[in-house]
């Protein structure tokens, strides 16, 4: 039980904005890349397993290392923590950039190409982990528990205009060649580490405090754990299940499953923002979003077994994130309040981790299901998603706190 000695004051001073546009410009690369890699890999003669590899490895190292950056964070100040890894993510970025320009003009071995962007598609996913973790445990710092989930969906709305806006650029840039995308957001996380650089504060709120005694498997964090890991595994299961159900179910050819398919995740940003802005509107307590975000998600997943349009499937999807916008941030927030100010980092990586298994396992699960039937994937995840909403609130709970 935290006592008020241990929940740092709120900060009037500390401007949310800079560490939104960070979040946003480095979410932006991560998922141009994500969508420039189908096409390179056709020019540099990759299979689309190495493909898909290259892709879940930064899920991997996301997973393995958020929890790190978060304690690291504690224990060394959330500003020189949080550059060092959006510096990292910026060097690995362009790294992994420059193999690429490279490759596409010498076109060497696939082997080759493929162990290299093992390696720096690795690095900037292991980076990138620092920036949620350290990001959200910088929230607490200087956010009052009752403003926490507000901020908290502030950043979630600046994470789903990056997925948007990411892959939306690529594709503004792709034909004028596969090399300008890597060019121009390359200059993304570059902008991070200068807004960041100059208005992140010094000022540390828990700095001489005892070290962090949050484990993985803490108590009091089993909840918002399993309710992370459950929101990013229907999330996985549901992207990477997308375009199959377009050709398999719709009928479409793949040219236009495909646009079916972008359409249906152009529309999951924007759900996701609209959500996340209503949220800090909304002053509920956070297993309420939690419950009622999760029952509305179930739903549109769960209808997506019913779509038999484009329309259809895009709505469903819609519907889908609209609910997972206030399922993220809650459960952030309920994290967040449940633990004290020197365990903040530690608390935020636990929540990386968990998110970060999700996103490892899903793609497997959804494949896996999708098996059976192109609508069994939607249907589990719909009672995944169910029993997320069903769950009994603590009797404790039963009165919100302020979060």
């Amino acid at each position: 039980m935290k006592t008020n000695a241990e929940i740092p004051p709120p900060s009037p001073a500390f401007n949310l904005r800079p560490l939104m546009l960070a979040y946003m410009s480095c979410t932006m690369a991560m998922m141009a890349f994500v969508a420039l890699i189908g096409p390179m890999a056709r020019v540099l003669r990759l299979a689309a397993w190495q493909a898909g590899t290259v892709v879940t490895v930064g899920g991997v190292l996301w997973m393995v290392l958020a929890r790190a950056w978060g304690s690291a964070s504690d224990r060394l100040g959330r500003r020189s923590v949080l550059l060092m890894g959006v510096g990292g993510f910026m060097l690995s970025y362009w790294a992994m950039c420059a193999l690429l320009l490279t490759s596409l003009e010498l076109l060497p071995a696939a082997a080759l190409v493929f162990a290299g962007l093992l390696l720096t598609r690795g690095a900037v996913g292991g980076f990138f982990a620092a920036i949620p973790s350290v990001g959200q445990a910088l929230v607490a710092d200087h956010v009052s528990p009752a403003g926490r989930t507000a901020a908290l969906a502030g950043l979630g709305a600046a994470n789903a205009l990056g997925l948007v806006l990411g892959p939306a650029l690529a594709a503004a840039l792709t034909p004028l060649g596969l090399g300008l995308p890597l060019y121009v957001t390359a200059t993304l996380p570059l902008l991070a580490f200068v807004v960041l650089w100059r208005s992140l504060p010094h000022s540390e709120h828990h700095r001489d405090m005892p070290a962090s005694s949050v484990r993985l498997a803490d108590p009091r964090l089993r909840r918002p754990m399993a309710v992370a890991f459950a929101a990013m595994f229907s999330v996985s299961v549901g992207q990477i299940s997308v375009g199959f159900f377009a050709i398999d179910r719709l009928g479409l050819p793949p040219e236009q499953a495909a646009r079916a398919a972008g359409l249906a995740l152009t529309l999951v940003g924007v759900g996701l923002i609209l959500a996340q802005m209503a949220v800090r509107r909304l002053k509920w307590d956070s297993l309420r979003l939690i419950r009622v975000g999760a029952a509305i998600s179930g739903l549109g997943f769960g209808a997506v077994a019913l779509a038999d349009s484009s329309a259809m499937l895009a709505a469903c999807y819609f519907v889908a994130a609209a609910g997972m916008g206030w399922v993220f941030p809650a459960f952030a927030a309920l994290a967040s309040n449940a633990v004290s100010a020197h365990e903040q980092g530690a608390t935020a990586g636990s929540l990386g981790a968990a998110q970060g298994l999700g996103l490892v396992l899903g793609p497997v699960a959804g494949t896996l299901f999708y098996e059976l039937g192109p609508g069994v994937p939607y249907v589990f995840i719909g009672l995944v998603l169910a029993l997320v909403a069903a769950w009994p609130v603590p009797v404790a709970a039963s009165v919100p706190a302020a979060d």
